[in-house]
Parts: structure tokens; C-alpha cells; sequence
């Protein structure tokens, strides 16, 4: 059975860092895509950043040159370096992965992802 944990969220201050962590167990071979979304209460679940199996990656306008995704496949953990954390970035944030890529898939959209995990919360204070 596919499985993915996520670790790592907290609360931290404004300007500060974080790292997530995503641990996929029950899939042997490599996953097409990984991502990492972020809800927020009220708000619609968002992608922050995705990786694919050849190492390319996307983020959303607002996390670039702040946000690092990389993804350990020996392991098959997936991680998120978050830094210069703002307060509008506290979420519950979500780890997804899929195995293949199906037409019409973008990297940071919900469509398309068939595992997800069940959350890490991250608090940034001001």
C-alpha cells in the first residue's frame, strides 16, 4: 500500500526556515512527479513545487528564490527548504506524487496526483 508521511512543519518566525520532509513507502520504482501543495484555511490547496524523475523542477512565482524542492529517489523522500518564511505562507502543507504523467498534466496543479499524504503544519508568525 502506497504511503506518504510527512515531517518537518513547525511554527517559526517570520524570516525564518523550515524543511519538510516526504517519506514514500509501497512503490518500488521511480515516481514520474513529486510535489509539495499548501492550503491555507479558507483558501484552495495550491502547488508550491514539483519535481519530476529526471530532476527538473517548477515552482509557483511566489516561492522562487526562496523555496528549494529535491528529492532523494534511492530513499524516495522528497524535501522542501523553505526559507524567508512569511506569515501568509502558514498552511497545512502537502506532500503528492504520481506514477505516471497523464495527458494534460501540470506540474503544480492538483489534477493528475494520486497519492497524497496527510499534511504538515507550518506556522509563521510575524
Amino acid at each position: 500500500q502506497v504511503q506518504l508521511v510527512e515531517s518537518g512543519g513547525g511554527s517559526v518566525q517570520a524570516g525564518g526556515s523550515l524543511r519538510l520532509s516526504c517519506v514514500a513507502s509501497g512503490f518500488t520504482s521511480s515516481w514520474a512527479c513529486m510535489a509539495w501543495f499548501r492550503q491555507a484555511p479558507g483558501k484552495e490547496r495550491e502547488g508550491v513545487a514539483a519535481i519530476d524523475s529526471a530532476g527538473s523542477t517548477s515552482y509557483a512565482d511566489s516561492v522562487k528564490g526562496r523555496f528549494i524542492i529535491s528529492r532523494d529517489n534511492a530513499n524516495n523522500i522528497l524535501y522542501l527548504q523553505m526559507n524567508s518564511l512569511k506569515p501568509e505562507e502558514t498552511a497545512m502543507y502537502y506532500c503528492a506524487a504520481t506514477r505516471n504523467i497523464p495527458p494534460f498534466f501540470r506540474p503544480l496543479m492538483r489534477y493528475g496526483y494520486s497519492y497524497w499524504g496527510q499534511g504538515s503544519q507550518v506556522t509563521v508568525s510575524s
